[in-house]
């Protein structure tokens, strides 16, 4: 019997000093990668990679503002971009867990000085983005009160609440006064004292400013700052301790229901943005949540795997390319699967010339580089000519989109993503008919695609 006991020790230590050996070899591998990609300029910023609950790879490799003098720490706070949104979508679910709104009441219940349109758009249209209001006028709008002049302006929505998607930061805005409304507070008064410290994020802060300690100022790659002080405020900065501890919060169901949870992590469409960006569920459990945001040269990324405990957190304030790179490396790494050494993001290194440039040139100009300089940028899927597409539909050059997205389909026929991608195109710009061609091919190569399914229904309605 003791042998046996002996025996048993003996395999358990084993299989931990395996175990050991093995996420210290997934540690070294994830750190020669991310520092090529901070060698070859593309990622100034900070990387916390959890896996089986267990801190895997954590370091900071930038600078603190364009000087490039100081070097950062775990320790700064960056803008997170859209991510920062969650925290009004989570406000409006504790005021909805606590019976104080509806998510079908009307925007004017709560902002009755505004014009009519606002007794069509419901709590839930601004949460899914499908309210039909106009974005903000960033080159004019440099305060709250200016943002609610200028709506209370608008005559007409872009389209019926509820018909159409149209991501925009005006339903954001809309979103924070209800909750200043209700709560009697202000939106950031709410945020730090229901939201910040319940989660025990003590690092994080609301609307940094120039005079905030520990914070990574935004820099382009010509070293020019970018300004530190927002048109509409309501923005938190968090360290990489408590964006995980702000995920943990989410999966652990601390602030929001289940079912609320579920309302703002599950997106009205394909390719559709949610409250909490987006993921998946079984049942009353998280399964995953990932979120991107954007806020001039400050990036961030949040993979959540919450099966897997794993999670994966990317933080820049000099953007370069898209972290969903990185990212995919980093999750092969660990799963023990071959992956893409870092390349350079055609449209990060070109934007300006790719601004001057129409669909037909783009593609002679992607191919040139396919030719000259295949081993610097990315030529493997379909991912950089999709960047680029998606880019053209959010700068309203919809022909040039979709001459790029269509040209992406030949050189991936296989790829659902790509006809996806065509879908939401045409879809943008009118034409139905070919958007519902090009969805049932998306639907035809993955079969699981419950949004595509659910697009297609709509349009042959």
């Amino acid at each position: 019997m003791k042998k046996r006991y002996l025996l048993i020790l003996f395999l358990c230590l084993g299989l931990g000093i395996y175990a050991a050996k093995a996420q210290d070899s997934k540690a070294k591998k994830i750190e020669t990668y991310m520092q090529k990609a901070h060698d070859l300029g593309l990622f100034k910023g900070n990387v916390l990679v959890v896996d089986n609950g267990k801190v895997v790879y954590k370091a900071a490799m930038g600078f603190t503002d364009y000087t490039e003098t100081k070097p950062l720490t775990t320790a700064y706070r960056f803008h997170i971009g859209s991510i920062a949104k969650e925290s009004d979508a989570v406000a409006i679910m504790i005021l909805k867990d606590e019976g104080k709104l509806n998510l079908d009441d009307k925007v004017s219940k709560y902002l009755p000085q505004l014009p009519a349109w606002s007794n069509t758009i419901s709590i839930r249209n601004l949460l899914q983005y499908t309210s039909g209001l106009p974005d903000v006028k960033w080159k004019t709008v440099k305060s709250d009160s200016a943002n609610m002049s200028d709506l209370m302006h608008v005559e007409k929505l872009n389209f019926e609440p509820g018909t159409n998607y149209f991501y925009n930061n005006n339903n954001v805005f809309l979103r924070r006064r209800i909750i200043e409304k209700i709560s009697g507070m202000t939106f950031n008064q709410f945020v730090e004292q229901k939201i910040l410290q319940p989660s025990d994020m003590k690092s994080s802060i609301v609307d940094p400013d120039d005079s905030t300690p520990l914070f990574a100022k935004g820099y382009d790659k010509s070293h020019k700052p970018d300004p530190l002080v927002y048109p509409i405020t309501g923005w938190t900065a968090v360290t990489l301790d408590d964006f995980y501890k702000w995920a943990r919060v989410i999966s652990n169901f601390k602030l929001i229901t289940p079912q609320s949870t579920r309302d703002i992590l599950i997106p009205a469409g394909n390719n559709m943005q949610s409250g909490l960006g987006g993921g998946t569920m079984d049942g009353d459990k998280l399964i995953t949540h990932t979120h991107d945001g954007t806020a001039m040269n400050h990036q961030a990324l949040l993979v959540d795997d919450i099966p897997k405990k794993r999670t994966i957190i990317l933080l820049t304030n000099n953007k370069n390319t898209s972290l969903y790179q990185f990212n995919n490396a980093l999750q092969n790494i660990l799963d023990g699967k071959p992956y893409d050494e870092p390349t350079k993001s055609i449209l990060s290194t070109f934007q300006s010339k790719i601004d001057s440039l129409n669909g037909n040139q783009i593609i002679a100009f992607y191919n040139i580089l396919k030719k000259t300089n295949k081993e610097e940028y990315g030529f493997k899927d379909e991912n950089t000519l999709n960047e680029i597409g998606y880019y053209l539909l959010r700068t309203k050059k919809m022909q040039d989109a979709i001459t790029v997205f269509e040209y992406n389909t030949t050189l991936y026929p296989q790829s659902w993503n790509v006809y996806d991608s065509l879908g939401e195109a045409y879809l943008t710009a009118g034409d139905n008919a070919k958007a519902l061609l090009s969805y049932k091919k998306s639907v035809e190569l993955n079969p699981d695609s419950q949004a595509g399914k659910a697009i297609i229904k709509r349009l042959e309605q």
